[in-house]
């Protein structure tokens, strides 16, 4: 299976890629050209998102309410636990929908408040043109790290990257984009290459940190299993660690 076929074939993907459609041809329309300018600050303002919401929301600490650790699991945990599923790969629409519109509105309400003009265009520039299409960088970055294909020197790069946050140590290196290891640097998240030599797997690395067989995974396993095509053999393999 092409990896733009499996892009593309998750709804959330599909979705955010004709926000980014329909907010270039509408700036194209009736954008003034001083707002174009702005695009890449909404590639920048993506990144550190994609950062934050990783580390700080996808990583939270297992929840004791199930319905709360089944969200989890859904949005992130799922995927460290079968990292190779594609159903898991991709950012939930429920989550991205509604950081797509609130961002949109936080910065058109902010460039109105400001009294700037044409406080709509701003907010296109920047949240459903530049984010969103830095968002779909990430989730083709990301995909591709986790597939056995063919990869550029940049998709080799983030995957050597990216791997050592689901095999080495997974509270490093939360960045995937290129480019991103600045903020993981910046922020102290790296691993730096004489550590990674010392650096053993992390217990139950593929459950962060929880035990395989915690009731919580076993119950949203036998919850998403259906969904995602997980057979038998994959969720016991999983609860054994």
């Amino acid at each position: 299976m092409s990896r733009i076929k499996i892009m593309f074939g998750h709804a959330g993907v599909s979705l955010m890629a004709l926000a980014a459609v329909v907010a270039f041809v509408a700036m194209l329309w009736g954008a003034p050209l001083w707002s174009w300018p702005l695009v890449p600050l909404g590639g920048a303002a993506q990144m550190l998102n994609e950062y934050n919401l990783h580390r700080h929301v996808f990583h939270l600490a297992p929840p004791k309410r199930q319905w709360a650790f089944d969200l989890l699991y859904r949005a992130h945990y799922g995927h460290h636990d079968f990292p190779t599923n594609h159903g898991l790969f991709f950012v939930p629409l429920w989550v991205a929908l509604p950081m797509l519109v609130g961002n949109f509105l936080l910065v058109w309400g902010i460039a109105a408040l400001l009294g700037v003009e044409a406080s709509i265009w701003i907010a296109t520039a920047i949240v459903p043109l530049g984010g969103v299409l830095t968002f779909l960088g990430y989730e083709w970055f990301h995909m591709t790290a986790h597939l056995t294909v063919p990869k550029t020197a940049v998709e080799l790069h983030v995957t050597r990257l990216h791997n050592q946050h689901h095999f080495r140590d997974f509270n490093k290196w939360f960045h995937v984009s290129p480019g991103g290891e600045i903020i993981d640097r910046a922020m102290g998240t790296d691993i730096d290459t004489e550590a990674l030599k010392q650096q053993q797997r992390v217990a139950f690395i593929r459950t962060l940190g929880m035990q395989p067989d915690d009731p919580r995974l076993l119950a949203a396993r036998a919850k998403f299993a259906g969904k995602y095509g997980l057979n038998e053999a994959e969720v016991a393999r999983a609860a054994r660690g």
